[in-house]
């Protein structure tokens, strides 16, 4: 059984003394008293709560301090939507960088639109110093109170670079992709007609603009995720080509004359070309060194090709050489005299049906054309001929092989025994004359002066001709020619037919006066036509 305490009764106090008998009363000693069992226990409890409290203390003390002192960056701490919380230092700025490069930003010009990481733009992360704000949280009085009013969850803001140089490398690389090169004005021929060719306007990238907008705000740029690239308007060199086009309708609106001469019957012909004819031939182009100009060039082989039908429309007899008409056009348009020297029209061989009792003497005499000439075109055909046969007339351009000169011309009447010179379309000289007798004629026809001979032989009549002009070849392959001589001489004194003159004595070629012979010797040189009339 438990002793129970015992009571103790309180002695009674004595009575105040009165001061002057102030006197030492002694206390009587104070028992101890026994704590109870549950006393003991709650003071025991209460220690080791004490103890634990102090304990859990040092733990969260030493926690924190391990905290702070890590590279760990607390939890809850958010960067751009990326829970930081948890991860070193390292892992957070590697992260980081990696989020980073997942971001993009479209650059937009020009219709097309290409996307780029913001590093290329000069735009990147600093990661270190983001993770070094990341890290700051939870590790002072401030942001730990920010963590708790956050209810644990903090946004950090990034920490961004911008390096306008790198901006600028990359814009100039991009460059090339925008530009147009600005194309002049020019000029063309449609149809024969001139016209103008617009100049076309370039553009390139205006680096400096897109630099300057960039530079201003380039996070926004980076929250937009789109740059405009802005574009400049690049001017062509040439814009106006008015005068050229001008100048240019001027030339093509001209008619080229080509005059021909027709050395048979004296007449000069023309041959004209219209402008929307000879347009087409023609190529034009504004000038290198001065584009106020224009320059051409003729084809000529599209004028080679076309000129045939101008020169078609002559007439079925008459023609004129291609090269040489193309030579005279082509300078006509160069020298811009729009009318050419003066060509020489030729003739087509001509076809005949043999009438009745002709023979090759009497055709040649209706057509001007010595008969061996004829014979030789007509290989196999004799005077035997038939009625309807078809003969070939060989052109009398044959007799005329130089170049004919224009401004003389010698006439001859067999009828009337005559000779007329005239020059310039005037009369020089008029003689009687004697022509071939009838057993060896003189053969009416075009010819023209070929060659000179100060004192000609003639082998077959032992003749010596002085002042001997050569006009034409009796057969076409002789070495000898008819012409215009003295009076002949025999063994170096006998001079022939001295009062023979106006009635025909020779053996085909024409007697002239020896007093004449010599200034007809030194006027008619060669190329001069000569005219033979029956």
């Amino acid at each position: 059984m438990p002793t129970r305490p015992t009571a103790v009764t309180p002695l009674p106090q004595p009575a105040e003394p009165p001061p002057a008998m102030w006197a030492y009363w002694p206390q009587p000693p104070v028992q101890p008293q026994s704590p109870s069992i549950w006393r003991r226990l709650t003071y025991l409890t209460l220690g080791w709560v004490i103890a634990l409290l102090l304990a859990l203390v040092v733990v969260i003390f030493t926690a924190g301090l391990l905290f702070y002192r890590s590279d760990v960056i607390a939890p809850g701490v958010y960067v751009a939507g990326v829970h930081l919380g948890g991860h070193s230092m390292t892992e957070a700025t590697a992260l980081l960088r990696v989020q980073s490069q997942e971001r993009g930003i479209v650059l937009e010009g020009d219709g097309s639109h290409q996307a780029l990481i913001p590093e290329a733009l000069g735009i990147s992360l600093d990661a270190a110093a983001t993770v070094t704000l990341a890290h700051r949280q939870g590790r002072s009085i401030e942001s730990l109170r920010r963590l708790i009013d956050t209810k644990g969850q903090v946004e950090i803001e990034p920490v961004w670079k911008f390096d306008p140089l790198q901006a600028r490398q990359t814009l100039q690389a991009l460059a090339p992709q925008f530009e147009r090169t600005p194309v002049d004005a020019d000029i063309r021929l449609v149809a024969g007609q001139v016209e103008a060719v617009p100049a076309i306007m370039g553009q390139a990238l205006d680096i400096e603009t897109t630099m300057t907008e960039l530079t201003q705000d380039p996070l926004h740029i980076l929250a937009e995720g789109r740059l405009p690239l802005r574009l400049k308007t690049v001017t062509a060199d040439l814009t106006d080509v008015s005068r050229p086009v001008a100048e240019a309708h001027t030339f093509l609106n001209h008619t080229i004359t080509i005059p021909a001469y027709d050395p048979l019957d004296e007449e000069t012909v023309s041959l004209k070309i219209a402008p929307a004819v000879w347009n087409q031939w023609i190529s034009m182009r504004l000038n290198d060194t001065d584009p106020t100009q224009f320059e051409w060039s003729l084809d000529a082989d599209q004028a080679r090709q076309a000129l045939p039908h101008q020169i078609e429309a002559m007439g079925p007899e008459q023609y004129l050489k291609l090269d040489e008409t193309v030579e005279a056009v082509t300078a006509a348009i160069t020298n811009q005299s729009w009318a050419a020297d003066d060509l020489r029209v030729f003739h087509h061989d001509q076809r005949h049906t043999v009438q009745f009792g002709e023979t090759l003497s009497s055709i040649g005499f209706d057509y001007g054309m010595p008969y061996p000439w004829i014979e030789q075109a007509n290989p196999g055909v004799n005077n035997a001929l038939s009625p309807g046969q078809e003969i070939i007339i060989p052109s009398p351009d044959a007799l005329l092989p130089l170049p004919v000169v224009k401004d003389k011309r010698i006439v001859v009447s067999l009828s009337q025994q005559k000779l007329w010179a005239y020059e310039q379309g005037q009369l020089k000289w008029e003689w009687p004359v004697s022509t071939g007798i009838s057993a060896s004629p003189t053969a009416p026809g075009i010819f023209q002066v070929q060659s000179h001979e100060t004192n000609a032989y003639a082998a077959s009549w032992n003749l010596w001709m002085p002042d001997f002009i050569g006009i034409y070849r009796p057969v076409p392959t002789a070495d000898f020619m008819n012409g215009f001589h003295g009076f002949p001489s025999r063994n170096g004194a006998t001079l022939l037919w001295t009062n023979d003159l106006g009635h025909p004595v020779t053996y085909g070629c024409i007697l002239v006066d020896s007093k004449n012979s010599g200034n007809l010797f030194d006027w008619a040189e060669a190329g001069v036509v000569v005219e033979i009339k029956k």
